[in-house]
């Protein structure tokens, strides 16, 4: 049995568990449409199950559930509600805590385009090709408050939301997307160094590099290791891109505080030089 708190709006409450004597945010269509406080519920039920959060978790870092949603508008958190729903759909699943710090950065990024101040995030266009449809999602859920709050946010604010949306579904982190995004700029940045050009940012070439940085990524954070060793032949064949692999797996140490194999850089490099053409000049050679 439930006891309404407080509703927030048609599709939000604040709800107390009188079975657990603990305080949950409810959130589903329709579950506020008429409710009042101090009413008991049995069950809110519904054509989808409405997702419950509790309130006594973490909540994004900028203070505790109960001083969030006191602070952020109900239409924000409609939105970031739709945005949850857009994610399941898409993907068939989301991770419900996303919710509340979604929530947070949307009220945040509101009162920040309001008060004038814009954001720059020089790793959108990376965000956008590594998580094409977490962008996406992204996008209808800016268009959704630009449409209901007249704040237009932009694709620097969209990439971050792709951030949100990428680490709700692979139990993974905000930070652990964003460095993904930082680790594939410098692999890119290498490369434009090595053959003093821009790379074609719809290329296969340059979306294989995304891919296998991300899964880079990742065997680190699990402490997998490679069992391919490519070093030798990459040192040979492609020296320029052996030594840029070895500089961005340096990056990746400071970034995430954890050692990089070796092995990572022979297979990392084979990739920058697929890129850079670098494997294509070395065979033109011999």
């Amino acid at each position: 049995m439930y006891r309404i708190t407080k509703p927030l709006n048609h599709n939000a409450l604040l709800a107390f568990n009188m079975d657990d004597a603990r305080e949950y945010l409810v959130v589903g269509r329709g579950v506020g449409f008429g409710r009042k406080p101090g009413e008991r519920v049995e069950d809110f039920g519904g054509a989808v199950e409405p997702q419950r959060y509790l309130l006594s978790q973490a909540a994004g870092g900028r203070g505790d559930a109960h001083d969030l949603l006191a602070r952020i508008d109900p239409v924000v958190l409609d939105v970031a509600e739709g945005i949850y729903e857009d994610v399941r759909d898409t993907f068939g699943k989301a991770d419900p805590k996303m919710l509340l710090p979604l929530a947070d950065h949307l009220a945040f990024a509101v009162a920040r385009v309001r008060e004038g101040g814009g954001l720059s995030n020089p790793l959108t266009e990376d965000i956008r090709a590594l998580f094409p449809r977490e962008f996406e999602v992204a996008r209808r859920g800016v268009a959704e408050l630009a449409d209901r709050m007249g704040v237009e946010l932009g694709d620097d604010e969209v990439g971050l939301i792709a951030l949100h949306v990428h680490s709700s579904l692979d139990d993974g982190h905000v930070e652990q997307a964003i460095q993904v995004a930082q680790l594939t700029r410098a692999c890119i940045g290498a490369v434009e160094r090595l053959t003093g050009s821009a790379i074609d940012v719809s290329s296969y070439d340059y979306n294989r590099l995304m891919t296998h940085v991300k899964y880079m990524v990742t065997r680190i954070i699990r402490g997998e290791r490679l069992s391919i060793d490519v070093n030798e032949t990459i040192k040979l064949s492609a020296p320029s891109s052996y030594r840029a692999a070895e500089a961005v797996c340096a990056e990746m140490e400071r970034l995430m505080g954890t050692p990089v194999s070796e092995l990572e850089v022979g297979y990392l490099a084979m990739h920058i030089a697929r890129v850079a053409g670098e494997e294509s000049r070395a065979a033109s050679h011999r």
